[in-house]
């Protein structure tokens, strides 16, 4: 029970709550202090005092003040109540969970402390938890819509669709009258119920729902989609074909309509000729619509696709549309219609076929400039050309240095140029291309951001950021990449890690790709107001969508690349710790280190100088920039910017595992994920996640070079363990590597003869020869005379003719993954690729 308080105190704990509510953090302490120095060890009010010192930022202080009134009154709700909020506040939702649920035991009926638990039930996918509490929510106050929607919403979650219809039915029949047709919760609820329905599999009565609701629903074209559905799936065609024209009418460049309609009418898709002949009826409905003129191309083939694709084209290119190649590349895949396009547009550019619309040729060529049709198809034709399908890249350059000649300022045709120049290895003339292109259009925010990931392409991190601090706010704490950070602007983080890693700044490259961790760890904990907001304004059917998008959040391609990343760095970091410092183990940069020693010094004492101004800097800015967040509240100090803390960890393989875990679980076919986890796993000593990762890597059709690489370092890792492992453990493992094995091996000689056969069948292979000599450091345990062979190997494939540029950098990198002084490979790449920048620059 709550310690009783005089008149006085109670009204000024009363006034406590109110402070707490309304943020007036120092009211609320000073009001507090009062009732404590009267009453020194009331629980309740201790309790409410550790709440605002937390909201505060005094997480510690809190939580010591609230230990100390639980002492005081262990059998408080309030003083449970505040702890589980406590809990909460440090995403530790199990702990408060269960200070909940010793609050409620104390207290049963508070609906605050009920909702409270309910809302950290789902937040934690607790379901069954969760409909338990709905529903004792819902009985305690049974005339609350909310309630019953939330209890509806909780049944469904935990797999129980029937219960949840059954739920919002109760509802409806409890109501004396019917809610007025204005009541956009209702009308949400009942497409909410109707989908519910058509979940269950009673399509029929889904059908007649949705007729019964219909006519008061606000969102006409979401009923006219499930009407279409509902009634192909009952074969009630001619209706479902009146639906799905009525809804192409709406919106003739929906695709899902015409594939729609194409089921209703019974279509096959190699019956093309009435195919074609739909898709023509539905260009002629609409001048403006894309993708009735622009489907057939998927399906027609020879003189038909020659004449559909011409006609599409002169269409797209007479008005200039800059999206023309985007929109047709797809059919690349087909090499027949690759060649098909590529005909036609040269055709155009030879002056075969052009479009005249406006009388002669020379009346389209006013004043001496060239028409938007020649152009736009030189550009097209650049795209062609540059595209890896189609490449020729001097052909491309060809192309666009003419369109450039004929409108100089375009900045289409600039960035075109500067993705050529990429394409060609010169990321450095690429980035100022791109930066001339963004000059042409300052107020563009597109081109802003290519030129700022053309410059982190080409490590110029500060440019970069210069570039993006013209779209970001000027007062944002921590500056332009303080905003960036807010605004989880991932992409660049992402550029910007990676580039770091590229510099061997191993520190900051971890600080970025942990960023990008955290806004995820952000989005999850955000979806925990949504559980109220949501049912409070009875936007159901968004909130289900939202949950389902939560719950694979971290399949998002930024956090598997993010991961991959960071796993990497972690592993170089477990295999060579020198590299926290910043430098590469014994000159593995590329540099001859006896020449340039002075220079190194030079510039060694010059990157002492800056970091020591920059650290000034920042400790001037932190005092100037000590701001609040979007809520009000103060900003929390990130006492970790340069990522040193994280570069200094003890334990880098342990580290890696908080990006490894959800890869796994969410995006099981990520091949770059699998192959990262085997090499983590193996390293960890973890045999049996290693293995999982290499058969799914066989499963996804991973290169022969790796399955081979990867397969004989496990072998071996098993094969020289100090103490033989268990038969339970050792067995099953074994069975499932054998069959990627030509022989059983029963030692080291036996894998080192199996990968001399492997490499026997494919020297010309770089990627076999790479694979080769990573398991020969394995077996020998990185020797100086296997390292001294290896990098002779990888000189020998940069200096082959049949080497691309691909295959140099790949040497080069694997050259200061082993250890080794990579300076040899460097320059034998730099007399082969002299314009490539990444080996011009030494950084690979």
């Amino acid at each position: 029970m709550p310690q009783p308080l005089a008149s006085k105190e109670r009204t000024l704990f009363s006034q406590v709550v109110k402070n707490y509510e309304n943020k007036q953090y120092k009211k609320g302490i000073k009001a507090a202090d009062q009732i404590l120095k009267k009453n020194a060890n009331h629980g309740d009010t201790q309790a409410m005092k550790a709440l605002i010192l937390n909201s505060q930022q005094h997480s510690d202080e809190a939580f010591a003040l609230a230990k100390e009134a639980l002492k005081n009154d262990m059998k408080s709700h309030v003083c449970w109540h505040v702890y589980g909020l406590l809990y909460r506040s440090v995403k530790n939702f199990e702990e408060s969970i269960k200070a909940y649920k010793f609050a409620l035991k104390l207290e049963p009926d508070s609906q605050q402390i009920q909702r409270d638990l309910a809302l950290l039930q789902m937040q934690m996918r607790d379901y069954t938890g969760y409909v338990q509490s709905r529903r004792t929510m819902l009985q305690g106050r049974p005339t609350l819509r909310s309630n019953w929607t939330a209890l509806a919403i909780a049944q469904h979650l935990s797999g129980d669709p029937e219960g949840a219809e059954k739920t919002l039915t109760a509802y409806e029949e409890s109501l004396r009258s019917p809610p007025p047709k204005t009541d956009i919760e209702h009308q949400e609820a009942a497409l909410y119920k109707n989908s519910l329905i058509a979940e269950i599999g009673q399509t029929e009565k889904a059908l007649e729902h949705l007729d019964a609701v219909a006519k008061n629903s606000f969102d006409k074209q979401s009923v006219m989609e499930m009407r279409a559905r509902y009634l192909l799936k009952l074969g009630r065609k001619e209706e479902a074909e009146k639906v799905y024209r009525s809804l192409l009418d709406r919106n003739a460049d929906n695709r899902e309509y015409y594939e729609g309609l194409i089921e209703v009418l019974g279509l096959q898709s190699s019956d093309t000729k009435a195919l074609h002949e739909m898709y023509l009826d539905y260009a002629e409905r609409s001048q403006r619509a894309d993708t009735p003129r622009r489907a057939p191309l998927d399906f027609l083939e020879g003189d038909e696709f020659r004449t559909t694709a011409d006609l599409y084209l002169q269409r797209m290119l007479t008005k200039g549309v800059p999206s023309t190649f985007a929109n047709i590349k797809a059919l690349y895949s087909d090499t027949s219609k690759r060649d098909t396009i590529q005909e036609l547009a040269e055709g155009y550019a030879a002056g075969k076929g052009a479009p005249q619309p406006n009388g002669s040729a020379e009346e389209n060529k006013s004043d001496g400039k060239a028409s938007q049709f020649e152009t736009a198809t030189l550009y097209f034709l650049a795209q062609h050309y540059d595209y890896y399908r189609s490449r020729d890249l001097a052909k491309a350059m060809e192309l666009i240095e003419k369109a450039l000649a004929l409108k100089a300022d375009s900045v289409d045709f600039n960035m075109t140029k500067a993705r050529i120049l990429k394409h060609q290895g010169d990321i450095q003339k690429a980035a100022e291309q791109m930066e001339k292109a963004r000059s042409l259009d300052e107020r563009d925010r597109y081109i802003n951001t290519k030129a700022a990931k053309y410059q982190l392409r080409n490590n110029e991190n500060e440019a970069a950021l210069k570039n993006m601090g013209r779209f970001t706010r000027q007062d944002a704490v921590g500056g332009p990449l303080g905003d960036l950070i807010d605004m989880q602007c991932m992409w660049f983080l992402f550029e910007d890690g990676e580039s770091y890693l590229r510099q061997s700044n191993l520190a900051l490259a971890l600080k970025r790709f942990t960023s990008i961790f955290n806004i995820f760890e952000v989005w999850q904990e955000d979806q925990f107001d949504f559980h109220s907001f949501s049912i409070r304004k009875g936007q159901i059917r968004a909130y289900i969508d939202l949950i389902r998008f939560e719950d694979r959040l971290r399949e998002h391609p930024f956090f598997t690349r993010a991961g991959v990343s960071a796993i990497k760095t972690y592993i170089l970091l477990h295999d060579q710790p020198q590299l926290a410092h910043g430098a590469l183990a014994n000159g593995a940069n590329g540099e001859n280190t006896d020449k340039n020693a002075a220079k190194k010094a030079a510039k060694k004492a010059r990157k002492e100088k800056e970091k020591q101004d920059q650290t000034e800097a920042e400790k001037k800015d932190a005092k100037k920039t000590a701001g609040t967040n979007p809520d009000g509240e103060p900003k929390k100090e990130d006492k970790d910017p340069e990522g040193k803390l994280l570069v200094a960890t003890k334990e880098p393989l342990k580290d890696a595992m908080k990006f490894l875990t959800p890869m796994l679980e969410l995006s099981p076919k990520d091949l770059g994920a699998q192959k990262v986890g085997f090499e983590l796993y193996l390293r960890r000593g973890k045999f049996a996640p290693a293995l999982r990762c290499l058969l799914a890597q066989k499963s996804l059709s991973a290169s022969e070079a790796s399955i081979h690489s990867q397969t004989l370092r496990l072998s071996y890792a098993l094969t020289s363990l100090p103490s033989a492992m268990p038969p339970a453990v050792a067995i099953p493992l074994q069975q499932s590597l054998d069959p990627l094995l030509p022989s059983k091996p029963t030692s080291a000689t036996d894998l080192a003869k199996l990968n001399e056969d492997f490499l026997g069948q494919s020297k010309t292979e770089p990627a076999n020869v790479f694979a080769y000599w990573e398991v020969k450091l394995a077996l020998e345990k990185g020797s100086e005379e296997a390292k001294k062979n290896a990098l002779k190997s990888l000189e020998e494939i940069v200096a082959g003719k049949e080497a691309t540029v691909n295959d140099a950098i790949d040497a080069i990198r694997l050259a200061r993954d082993w250890g080794m002084d990579g300076a040899s490979v460097m320059e034998a790449a730099k007399k082969r690729w002299p314009d490539v920048t990444s080996i011009r620059s030494g950084r690979a």
